[in-house]
């Protein structure tokens, strides 16, 4: 009897469903770095040079306080095997990218360049974008100038600011997605 329990309670951790919300906040004393919280999980992460900011605009560093939704994972399959996740997955290819400019219509979506055009590229030769979870922030309406890329992605060895995203380790970038799905809340701020 009691082996099929410990395997009955084995089962249920295995199958875990995603997890309704995580959250995230900055740390005491430094508004640059802060704790992500999923479950019994927390992770400390890097946020936007500005802090969490209630009123964010393009450029200014800051990493938006919300409640979001993910909406994909984009990850290099190139580098890394396909992650565990709830989430939607796509592959990023060289031609992927994502458009910042305030005046274009694809303001803060994904677009595809030519290898000659210039722009925001998501293969990057460091592993800062190996894995993105692209947020809801800014989508549904778009408003050129309220911001735009901003994602869950892996972090500067020296745990260093980003310009406005959460970023974490791959382990716990790993640890994370195994949990998220489409419907999971991010509570930033």
């Amino acid at each position: 009897m009691k082996r099929h329990s410990a395997s009955v309670a084995y089962a249920k951790k295995t199958t875990a469903g995603p997890l309704s919300a995580i959250t995230v906040r900055a740390a005491a004393g430094n508004p640059r770095r802060g704790w992500l919280t999923a479950g019994p999980l927390v992770i400390p992460v890097a946020l936007g040079r500005g802090g969490i900011l209630a009123n964010k605009r393009e450029g200014d560093g800051g990493t938006p306080k919300g409640s979001f939704r993910p909406r994909q994972l984009w990850w290099r399959g190139d580098r890394h095997s396909r992650p565990k996740t709830f989430l939607p997955v796509r592959a990023i290819n060289p031609a992927d990218a994502w458009c910042e400019d305030p005046t274009d219509r694809h303001y803060n979506r994904p677009i595809r360049l030519e290898r000659e055009q210039g722009g925001d590229r998501l293969t990057r030769a460091d592993h800062l974008y190996d894995f993105i979870v692209e947020i809801d922030h800014n989508t549904r309406p778009r408003i050129p100038g309220r911001g735009s890329a901003v994602f869950l992605h892996l972090a500067r060895d020296n745990f260093g600011p980003t310009a406005g995203c959460v970023s974490m380790t791959r382990r716990a970038m790993l640890q994370l997605l195994r949990r998220m799905g489409p419907r999971t809340k991010i509570i930033i701020g």
